[in-house]
């Protein structure tokens, strides 16, 4: 995987490198826990704009807004799903989460500048006008009640739940929750290109599945120091899951399904989808 690799790290820099830049013109503690949030990722969702955007003929420069932009997004949705209120998390990429290194407020108004940063990005992506009005509404809709935000309710409400949810039903739950960010990350390139999203839209769609019954299996066979957060919650707290409902060989059989499946869909891009496959073997290898 080391095209991959190397692609991703760049990726990760590109992306924290245009949030600093960003916000060179201001300061306090709330400008420090943006940039300590968006600190230490693995970069994927902006791998995923950077490497279908290269796929699309659109250039680092011009795709450079969009990759830091769902990373801001992605960071915003991380540091208030840590907060007590909703998941009460210690620890996000092995460092103290934002409410625990300053305190509540400073990690609810953190989000919100995250959260509205990533517009801010997003909008000046090199591309058409009409490109960019529809990366602005589609990431506006990724991450509000038809996508993140509506996925992540959905959790909230499953752990009071009587009955615990059915495959189909989480697997709903996670098409919004985690899905619906990689979607738009990796459409990004062809939404840029005034290209056909549908081979990238499917891909996505298989990878965010199989991303999140990943992040399933490492709750049960993780370990903190190496996940860099506490794992073991949904088997405490009684929550169904892919491996609760699965098991876990049957967990990880299926997320192997989707990883092929979302490498098959790519074909029609050749050889030049390599580092895109590659992406999704990562996804259910991972550690952490």
């Amino acid at each position: 995987m080391g095209r991959f690799a190397t692609a991703l790290g760049e990726a990760g820099a590109i992306s924290t490198r245009e949030i600093a830049s960003a916000l060179a013109d201001t300061q306090g503690s709330i400008r420090d826990a943006m940039i300590y949030a968006t600190s230490g990722g693995k970069g994927l969702r902006a791998f995923l704009v950077l490497e279908t955007a290269r796929l699309h003929g659109v250039g680092i420069p011009d795709a450079a807004p969009a990759a830091a932009a769902i990373e801001a997004l992605h960071a915003y949705s991380l540091v208030h799903d840590d907060l007590p209120c909703m998941d009460d998390d210690d620890l996000r990429r092995g460092q103290p989460t934002v409410h625990r290194k300053w305190d509540e407020a400073t990690a609810v108004l953190a989000g919100d500048a995250l959260q509205t940063l990533a517009f801010e990005l997003v909008a000046q992506a090199g591309c058409s006008d009409a490109a960019r009005l529809q990366l602005v509404l589609g990431l506006a809709q990724a991450s509000g009640v038809r996508g993140m935000v509506g996925g992540q309710a959905l959790d909230i409400a499953a752990e009071t739940a009587q009955v615990p949810l059915t495959l189909g039903e989480i697997t709903t739950l996670q098409a919004g929750k985690t899905g619906a960010l990689i979607e738009w990350a990796a459409t990004a390139g062809p939404v840029m290109a005034q290209a056909d999203t549908s081979a990238l839209g499917q891909y996505a769609r298989d990878l965010g599945l199989a991303f999140q019954i990943a992040d399933d299996i490492l709750d049960v066979e993780g370990d903190a120091a190496t996940v860099g957060k506490a794992v073991g919650k949904d088997a405490n707290a009684g929550k169904a899951t892919f491996v609760s409902l699965l098991g876990l060989d049957g967990a990880k059989a299926r997320a192997q399904t989707l990883v092929t499946a979302a490498c098959d869909v790519l074909s029609g891009y050749g050889a030049q989808a390599d580092t895109l496959r590659e992406a999704a073997q990562f996804v259910i290898l991972r550690k952490s």
